[in-house]
């Protein structure tokens, strides 16, 4: 949900359609830098959250930072904000900072895997004690992104000092389009089998919910209207009833606006993924 106006803004926003849990950016994220948090931000923040009952919440950093970077002044600069970005979260209390791991730009994977550990030693080293999470998040592969493959996160995460501080976003547009099934039962099981095997289930602490206007393997990223793709109904619906995710969130990431009848998506999006779980298991909105 957009913080405009404030960050406190953003839990009546999401409130208002529906959520129950929520992804923010804590600054503007086509800046490097912010302005400091006040206590009447905080303030205003712990207020919405009482009133609301949203939760957990969950912050995504903003998309300049490369942890990957080759350009050492730029890999610098990352750290630094990814760093500052963190202190705010954990100030806010969220659950965690989502980042994209990064792209290695031309160095190679092993190379790019390496280089992002180091970052996040870095990161860790300067954020001593953090209850909020750095949370790798699966990638599509375009480029030279790294994260498309469970391995890669797994790699990442065994080269850190702090392997407890960093957990893992499944993004569902961004597995799909790296080749990743989950449109039948049987290629469903055998990716949850891969996640397994590499990151782990238990690592996993939030899903990002997209549908896939490329096909299976694209390795293109382009977020979709749930159930209205390449994924399919059947697929969130594997998801959103898989019993090893309970008590995960799973935000929307799909497109904002309205439909040609002036209705709001994000409720035609929630309304899609709540309709695919029986209605005694589905928790009241707020």
């Amino acid at each position: 949900m957009s913080i405009a106006g404030g960050l406190h803004l953003a839990i009546g926003r999401a409130a208002e359609v529906g959520c129950d849990c929520l992804q923010i950016f804590v600054k503007n994220q086509r800046q490097w830098r912010a302005p400091p948090l006040t206590d009447a931000d905080l303030r205003s923040w712990q207020k919405a959250l009482d009133e609301t009952g949203i939760s957990p919440v969950v912050a995504h950093a903003t998309y300049l930072i490369n942890l990957a970077s080759p350009d050492g002044p730029l890999w610098r600069r990352s750290i630094s904000t990814y760093v500052g970005e963190l202190r705010r979260c954990e100030k806010l209390g969220l659950i965690g900072l989502v980042i994209h791991p990064g792209s290695h730009m031309g160095k190679g994977d092993t190379w790019g895997l390496r280089r992002i550990a180091k970052a996040l030693d870095r990161i860790h080293e300067r954020t001593p004690g953090f209850a909020t999470h750095t949370i790798l998040e699966t990638t599509a592969g375009q480029g030279t992104c790294l994260g498309h493959r469970f391995g890669h996160l797994a790699d990442i995460i065994s080269r850190t000092r702090e392997p407890g501080r960093v957990r893992i976003c499944v993004d569902t547009c961004h597995i799909f389009a790296a080749g990743y099934d989950l449109t039948t039962d049987e290629s469903y099981e055998k990716t949850l089998d891969e996640l397994a095997g590499t990151v782990g289930l238990d690592r996993v602490a939030v899903f990002h919910l997209n549908d896939s206007l490329k096909p299976l393997g694209s390795r293109r990223d382009r977020h979709g209207e749930i159930g209205k793709h390449a994924l399919g109904r059947g697929a969130f619906g594997r998801l959103v009833n898989d019993t090893r995710f309970l008590g995960r969130p799973m935000i929307l990431e799909t497109p904002k606006g309205t439909d040609p009848r002036g209705r709001d998506l994000d409720r035609l999006n929630l309304a899609a993924l709540r309709r695919l779980i029986p209605k005694e298991k589905i928790k009241p909105a707020g």
